[in-house]
C-alpha cells in the first residue's frame, strides 16, 4: 500500500505539481478571491473599483470621466469611455457583491485565454499555476489588467486560427479601455486574409468608438476621447517627473535607469527608440511568420514590451507580463541557464514585493530602484536573441512535458 505522504512528497518533489489541473483551478481563483476578500473586509471596498463603478454613474451624468472627485475616490479614471459599458454590471450591483464579481470577472478571462493557446494543455496549467501569485496581487488592486492580458492573447490566438473578426474584437477592446491594447496589432503579418483583418479593424473601432453612445450623448462621448488623450499625456508626464516621490508607478525600464543611475533628465523616447528598433528586429525573419515557434516567442515578446517600456507600469501590471515569462519557460529546452533565469524572473518579479523578501528589502531596494521590471528585462532581451538568431527553431512544442533538470 502506497503511503500517502510519501506519494504527496514525490509529487511535489518530481516537479509533477506544476502540471496539475486542479491546482491550477484552485490557486488561481481561490487566491485572486482570497486577496480580494481581505481587502474588502479590511477596507469595506477597494479604491480602484470604486473609481471604476463611478465611470459608468459619471457617464450616465455626463460628467468629465477624467477629472479627481476627492468626495468619491481617490486618484483619478484613465479608462476609455468604453469602459463604461463593461462596467455596468458591476456597477449597478452592490458595491461588495459587485468588486468580488469584478475580480472573478478578470481572473476568468485570463484563465480562459490562456486555455486557448496552442501548446500542451500541461504548460497552460504550468503557466496558471506559476502566474497565480500575480494573478493574486492584481486581484488586491481589483485592476482591469487581466482581462488586457486576456485580450492580447486572444488577438494571438485568433489570428492565429484565422478568425479575424475576434481577434480584432479583442485587440480593439482592449485598446479602447488601456490605449497599450494597439500592441496587438503586432499579429497582423500572421494573418492569412489582411484585407479582412484591416476591415475588422475599423468595424470594431466604430463599435467601441460608438458603444458608449447608446447610454449617453454622442457630443460628449467625442468630449470624452479628448479628455481621455489628455489625462493620458499629463499621467504620462507626472509618471516621468515624479518618478522619485512615487515609486509604485513607472515600473519600468526607464524607471528603473533613471532610479538607479540618478538619471532625473531622461526622456522616455531616449530608451523607446532604441527598444522599438530591437523590436523590429523580430520581423526580419518573415519566413517563418508561418511557424507556430516563432509566433509563441513573438507573442512573449509583445506582452513584456507592453509592462517593462510603459511608464504607466505598477506592481499588479505584471500580470501581463509575468505569464509571458512562463510561456517563454516553458516552450524552452532546458538548460542551467534558462532555469536560472526563470527562477530569478520568478523570485524577483513574482515575489519581490511578498514577504519572501525582508521589509527592508523590499522597501529601499526592490522598490525603490523598480527591480521588478529587471528579470522581464532580460527575458526580453533573451527573446530578442533568439528570434534574430534563429535560436527559437530549437524548440519542441510536443517534447515531454514534465520538467527538464538542466
Amino acid at each position: 500500500m502506497t503511503h500517502p505522504i510519501r506519494t504527496t512528497r514525490e509529487f511535489f518533489l518530481s516537479g509533477k505539481f506544476l502540471f496539475s489541473r486542479k491546482l491550477a483551478f484552485i490557486l488561481w481563483f481561490g487566491l485572486s478571491l482570497l486577496a480580494a476578500m481581505l481587502i474588502i473586509v479590511n477596507r469595506n471596498s477597494s479604491n480602484n473599483f470604486i473609481i471604476f463603478r463611478h465611470v459608468f454613474y459619471h457617464l450616465r451624468q455626463q460628467k468629465n470621466l477624467y477629472l479627481f472627485y476627492p468626495a468619491e475616490y481617490d486618484d483619478v479614471n484613465l479608462y476609455g469611455p468604453v469602459f463604461s459599458i463593461l462596467i455596468a454590471p458591476f456597477a449597478l450591483l452592490p458595491k461588495i457583491i459587485g468588486g468580488f464579481c469584478w475580480v472573478l470577472f478578470n481572473a476568468s478571462v485570463l484563465f480562459f485565454a490562456i486555455r486557448k493557446l496552442p501548446i500542451q494543455k500541461n504548460w497552460q496549467y504550468a503557466i496558471l499555476i506559476l502566474s497565480s501569485n500575480e494573478m493574486m496581487n492584481n486581484a488586491s488592486w481589483f485592476q482591469v489588467n487581466p482581462l488586457i492580458a486576456a485580450c492580447i492573447i486572444l488577438g494571438f490566438v485568433y489570428t492565429n486560427n484565422g478568425k479575424e473578426i475576434w481577434a480584432l474584437f479583442f485587440i480593439m477592446l482592449a485598446a479602447f479601455i488601456k490605449i497599450y491594447g494597439i500592441v496587438g496589432f503586432s499579429f497582423f503579418f500572421f494573418s492569412k486574409n489582411k484585407m479582412k483583418y484591416i476591415l475588422w479593424l475599423f468595424i470594431w473601432s466604430f463599435v467601441f468608438f460608438v458603444l458608449p453612445m447608446f447610454i449617453s450623448n454622442p457630443h460628449y462621448i467625442v468630449q470624452c476621447y479628448s479628455d481621455w488623450f489628455h489625462a493620458l499625456k499629463e499621467k504620462s508626464a507626472k509618471n516621468t517627473n515624479q518618478f522619485l516621490e512615487n515609486d509604485f508607478q513607472d515600473i519600468s525600464v526607464m524607471g528603473m535607469i533613471r532610479r538607479i543611475f540618478k538619471l532625473h533628465w531622461l526622456k522616455d523616447w531616449m530608451v523607446l527608440v532604441p527598444a522599438m528598433l530591437l523590436f523590429g528586429i523580430q520581423y526580419m525573419q518573415f519566413k517563418f511568420f508561418d511557424d507556430l515557434r516563432y509566433r509563441l516567442y513573438l507573442l512573449c515578446s509583445v506582452l513584456l514590451f507592453t509592462v517593462i517600456f510603459s511608464n504607466g507600469a505598477e506592481s499588479p501590471t505584471y500580470i501581463i507580463a509575468f505569464p509571458a515569462v512562463c510561456l517563454w519557460y516553458m516552450i524552452q529546452p532546458r538548460s542551467k541557464f534558462i532555469n536560472g533565469v526563470f527562477i530569478f524572473a520568478f523570485l524577483l518579479t513574482g515575489f519581490g514585493y511578498s514577504d519572501i523578501f525582508t521589509p527592508y528589502v523590499r522597501e529601499h531596494i526592490v522598490r525603490p530602484y523598480s527591480l521588478k521590471a529587471l528579470p522581464c528585462f532580460i527575458v526580453w532581451l533573451i527573446i530578442i536573441f533568439q528570434i534574430y538568431s534563429g535560436r527559437f527553431l530549437k524548440t519542441d512544442l510536443h517534447r515531454n512535458s514534465e520538467i527538464q533538470k538542466g
